[in-house]
């Protein structure tokens, strides 16, 4: 599997240039596959890579210093998502990864997209957040009903994405032939800004910097699903149910926009040792990174303890579910 070549190194500039060959030694490196860089999935791996990260040499918690793992260094690596996350913690690739409910119960199930190709060695580490489908249009332009794409170029998400995969059951189910385009979030908006695509799905953490961008250059606009839409898709898709993109999450977008949301989660492989995804799982809920979360990312403060478990439906690690244990949050 090829990564592409931003990495988001959790810790400060220095720790590299250890003292000691046996501070060398005892660092260990932890890969965090993300998502696009203009996506949500990286901006939010840098932030856990960061929290959980202790290098060697680094200040301990209790003066001031970092409260992640003594000497792990975690590296958020750019992907292509839900869907790639998911192959590579399986074939150990990566350590750990973010990836969407649906990818991640699909995938452990060998269903889906992972039909005769099961990713059982999966293990979830915690549940994050919603993200938000989004279909993008150019400024001024809206549609009446999804049915409007039929025949239009239409951006539907990164190869690999757990996004392409629901796009395409929605597509299919309201039998849209559409121009279909495999981009990414960073090309997705730089296709519709130059008019080379009519729309693009693209569900994430809002909002997402690239828009944010776009917004304040050439503009656009966000389809409303209605509500029959929206219940059509929960029937196919599970996994996504109602959601909303608040008015003022994007600066030119003044009202607020229904739509449909599935749930990002932190997951890891059943061979990484149980004391190290347990420290690792107490790291992300410290009080210190409740502080990174809230302050890195509009996104990090929906990452909450007390939703930790919310729709997790394949194993817990061993180490995770010692912590939620000893918190009382399962028996």
């Amino acid at each position: 599997m090829k990564f592409r070549s931003k990495l988001a190194i959790a810790a400060v500039a220095g720790m590299v240039a250890l003292s000691s060959g046996v501070q060398a030694q005892e660092m260990k490196f932890w890969r965090i596959g993300t998502g696009g860089a203009g996506g949500t999935y990286f901006p939010i791996g840098g932030l856990i890579a960061n929290a959980i990260s202790s290098p060697p040499g680094s200040r301990s918690c209790a003066k001031g210093g970092t409260c992640g793992v003594p000497g792990l260094v975690a590296i958020a690596v750019s992907t292509n998502a839900s869907v790639a996350n998911m192959n590579a913690i399986h074939a150990g690739q990566l350590d750990a990864g973010l990836a969407g409910a649906q990818s991640v119960t699909q995938g452990y199930n060998g269903q889906g997209k992972f039909v005769g190709n099961k990713k059982d060695k999966v293990r979830v580490i915690a549940n994050l957040y919603p993200e938000d489908m989004h279909l993008v249009l150019p400024k001024g332009v809206q549609l009446q009903s999804l049915q409007d794409l039929n025949g239009k170029r239409v951006g539907v998400a990164a190869a690999g994405s757990g996004t392409q995969v629901s796009v395409r059951m929605i597509l299919k189910h309201y039998g849209i032939k559409a121009k279909e385009h495999e981009l990414n979030l960073g090309q997705s908006v730089q296709r519709i800004a130059d008019g080379q695509i009519d729309a693009f799905f693209y569900a994430g953490g809002t909002p997402f910097a690239a828009l944010i961008q776009l917004g304040s250059t050439k503009g656009f606009n966000l389809y409303k699903f209605s509500d029959a839409e929206r219940k059509a898709i929960n029937g196919i898709i599970p996994y996504y149910v109602d959601s909303n993109i608040a008015a003022g999450t994007y600066e030119n977008i003044k009202t607020d926009t229904p739509t449909i949301a599935v749930n990002g989660q932190l997951v890891t492989s059943i061979d990484q040792p149980t004391d190290l995804v347990y420290g690792i799982t107490k790291a992300l809920w410290s009080k210190k990174t409740r502080g990174l979360l809230d302050k890195g990312h509009a996104k990090g403060k929906a990452i909450r303890l007390e939703t930790a478990l919310k729709g997790v439906l394949i194993p817990l690690h061993p180490g995770a579910e010692k912590f939620y244990k000893e918190k009382g949050m399962i028996k």
